[in-house]
């Protein structure tokens, strides 16, 4: 016999096996005898044609072999709601009791009847059910609500729902499942592929309480989020990963509660798609990674300036992107509130070969930054990176212009573009030295190593760690290596050395700019750690 055919199959999503696809096509096919159904195969390599058939067209894909025809008893439309959170919880009718005929249940090898036992099994059902709060119905094959009220009179309790990877075709069977849902906070219905409203609709109550969405693989547009997002008035967390989301609009009069908006995986057209969502009021952490992002830019903000864009932004994930220019960083420190940034794998970081001075460099670039790349920046840290980019770079301010006499110091705009920070720096620390102006001198096997023996005299149980440093490393490096070592803050330290050749006596290491060989210092020779 025949499977039937919903009487709404075209455009259902439906699965065979473990492929998924959406129906184009309901009907008979040239010289095959029965009902076909064309389907559109999430992967291409499932299909074999373009919904051709010899020489005629009876549905179109996207790839040309994404494609094919398969019998609609090898289809699977789905259940409702109710169904699968039974089955995936264990409580449906076949899961309560071992259940003989009728009103019987066997115990052993006694059969004892039961008056009004589906009832009971029913009632005890319910309650188990009213108890669930957080529900997963991950690939469950849920399609449809499912009959009206139902859910609200069997899951009262409902707050977090995970939809994910089902056959749901539309938004509307969303809202319909949502709106039995009182308190609803969290809703996951990432991997459908669904159909979304094209036009302003009657706004749905249905999400009045919900704080997080996740929507990612769902091919939904930007048009159609700000659309549905005026059904959602307390939304905080939004999640729009993989989406072919290339444009963005202004949110206006929606997405005004926004704290966290996830856009990873979208290859958005340019950096200034991020102007149009500058204005979230509200929004504290944005996730662009692998967006296809080249540059940033803040226009309306000067050098040391900061930008009324992007007001409440504390975490920007940038990582996985095109950015190739340090302008781009340099713009980051525009951000009023900026604490946490996560920008590896951009081309910029292949310009420095040393990812201890890339690091300095970018906590010397951006003045509030607290955590990297998910490692937290002490303040022994931050003071080193600071001084350290203060004497980098001093020639080419002394030549751009730059002078210690305050009424002489002109730095050119070019030397202001691409070092914005560089006069605070020379605000809290002084202009450097002249001494300290020798350029990068990156550490190499060239530099002369001299191996020290590191003790702490108020830390008696600890061992003396023997040590091979480069006499060019600056008092300041070697706190912040000490300071890894022992796990004390590096600005704490007071670091002092014996001499090998003249016992007892103890000199102070008292200038943090100042590298080993200006305190004479030689293999073989002690260094005491105090703070």
């Amino acid at each position: 016999m025949a499977a039937a055919v919903p009487p709404d199959a075209l455009g259902r999503r439906v699965s065979c096996g473990t492929d998924y696809g959406t129906v184009r096509y309901v009907g008979s096919v040239s010289r095959t005898a029965g009902i076909w159904l064309g389907v559109e195969w999430d992967d291409p390599q499932r299909g074999k044609h373009d919904g051709s058939y010899e020489g005629t067209q009876y549905f179109r894909c996207r790839h040309p072999k994404g494609g094919s025809f398969i019998r609609p008893n090898k289809a699977n439309f789905g259940v409702d709601f109710l169904t699968a959170v039974k089955d995936r919880y264990g409580l449906n009718e076949k899961q309560d009791v071992q259940c003989g005929t009728g009103d019987t249940v066997v115990f052993g090898t006694k059969t004892v009847e039961f008056v009004g036992m589906d009832s009971v099994a029913e009632q005890q059902r319910q309650v188990q059910l009213n108890k669930l709060v957080d529900i997963s119905v991950r690939e469950c094959a849920v399609s449809h609500a499912g009959q009206e009220e139902e859910i609200s009179r069997m899951c009262a309790n409902m707050r977090h729902i995970n939809l994910s990877k089902n056959l749901i075709s539309s938004w509307e069977t969303i809202i319909a499942i949502a709106s039995q849902v009182q308190n609803l906070e969290t809703l996951n219905v990432s991997e459908n592929k669904m159909r979304f409203p094209s036009t302003s609709t009657f706004t749905s109550s249905a999400f009045s309480n919900l704080k997080i969405l996740a929507l990612n693989q769902t091919e939904i547009t930007w048009t159609e989020v700000l659309l549905c997002a005026q059904g959602w008035p307390v939304l905080e967390e939004l999640y729009l990963s993989s989406n072919n989301i290339t444009v963005l609009e202004r949110p206006d009069n929606v997405l005004q509660t926004l704290k966290l908006l996830d856009l990873s995986d979208n290859q958005l057209l340019d950096g200034n798609q991020l102007h149009l969502i500058a204005q979230l009021p509200r929004l504290e952490q944005l996730i662009l990674r692998n967006t296809g992002l080249s540059s940033i830019q803040f226009p309306d903000a000067g050098f040391g300036c900061k930008t009324k864009m992007f007001p409440s932004l504390k975490r920007l994930a940038i990582n996985d992107n095109k950015i190739s220019q340090w302008s781009s960083i340099n713009e980051l420190d525009k951000l009023p509130s900026l604490r946490a940034l996560q920008c590896n794998n951009n081309p910029f970081t292949d310009t420095e070969k040393n990812p201890e001075t890339l690091i300095q460099l970018i906590i010397a670039k951006i003045s509030q930054l607290e955590v990297l790349n998910n490692c937290e920046i002490l303040p022994a840290e931050r003071r080193g990176a600071e001084l350290d980019y203060r004497k980098i770079f001093g020639k080419d301010w002394l030549e751009a212009g730059g002078h210690w006499n305050p009424e002489k110091n002109k730095p050119s705009e070019e030397f202001l573009a691409a070092h914005p920070r560089y006069p605070t720096l020379c605000l809290k620390y002084g202009a450097p030295e002249e001494g300290e102006l020798k350029g990068r001198q990156p550490l190499t096997l060239k530099n002369q190593l001299l191996t020290l023996t590191i003790k702490c005299p108020e830390k008696p149980e600890q061992k003396p760690v023997e040590k091979k440093l480069p006499e060019s490393m600056t008092i300041q490096k070697v706190k912040g290596l000490l300071y890894r070592l022992f796990k004390i803050p590096g600005s704490e330290l007071k670091l002092s050395y014996e001499s090998s050749k003249l016992e007892g006596k103890e000199v102070e290491l008292d200038n943090d700019l100042k590298p080993l060989q200006f305190y004479s210092i030689e293999s073989g020779d002690c260094v005491l750690v105090r703070w």
